[in-house]
């Protein structure tokens, strides 16, 4: 039951080139910034992940990016990242956007079994090319497919030894989804407590759907974005 690592390094353990990974955060919100570092460290290639985005040209995803590590990018929204776009652009970068609710119950939806769901979303867009389309209430709806990661790599407020979470704020977004869509998640948190400490009553995600957790370190928590209210 003591699923608790020392570090990035070890948590890492058994990651290869050419796997899935799924990874948590919205922009540079939430996201699994040792274990990033880490991928980084490894030097893995071939590798597909599926994030919300893929970070700013220098932190987050976009680290990987410049070393060429990402093959495939299935994600929602890229417009922060100028080096994404000229690998996209190029055809260096292969590149699945789906809308992103659809993204989002994609990765629910791997993680609670459903193998594929109708939604309207997309539909009479590139995003409905090659896909069944089904007619419910009069609506036309598109076949979505569940997504699944070899990896998946989160990042919380806090743990505890046996793999339960809290997310903070607006750090939550994709993180509990892709939290229960994982082969093997790997939770890295800023605080990491003794079990019993974590109200039960306010648990976002059950420590059955991790495999392993360390406490991460040096955060920088940058903001995209820093905008401020005039006087």
């Amino acid at each position: 039951m003591n699923k608790v690592y020392k570090n990035a390094k070890e948590a890492l353990a058994g990651v290869e080139s050419g796997m899935t990974l799924m990874l948590g955060g919205f922009g540079l919100c939430g996201i699994p910034e040792n274990c990033i570092a880490e991928l980084m460290e490894l030097g893995l290639t071939d590798l597909t992940c599926i994030s919300n985005n893929a970070g700013v040209d220098d932190f987050g995803l976009g680290l990987l990016l410049q070393k060429r590590q990402i093959k495939k990018m299935i994600s929602s929204y890229v417009g922060e990242n100028d080096e994404f776009e000229r690998q996209m652009l190029s055809g260096e970068l292969e590149v699945d956007l789906i809308p992103q609710g659809s993204l989002a119950e994609r990765c629910r939806a791997g993680g609670a079994g459903i193998p594929a769901f109708f939604t309207p979303a997309g539909y009479g867009t590139e995003v409905a090319e090659g896909k069944e389309v089904r007619f419910f209430n009069g609506k036309a709806h598109i076949l979505e497919h569940a997504l699944e990661a070899d990896f998946a790599f989160v990042k919380a407020w806090k743990g505890d030894r046996y793999g339960n979470l809290i997310y903070k704020g607006t750090a939550r977004n994709f993180n509990p989804v892709m939290a229960t869509a994982g082969k093997i998640t790997v939770a890295e948190v800023e605080e990491l407590v003794e079990p019993g400490e974590l109200d039960p009553y306010f648990i976002h995600t059950p420590g059955v759907f991790v495999q392993r957790i360390f406490q991460g370190s040096n955060y920088e928590k940058r903001i995209e974005q820093r905008t401020v209210r005039t006087k």
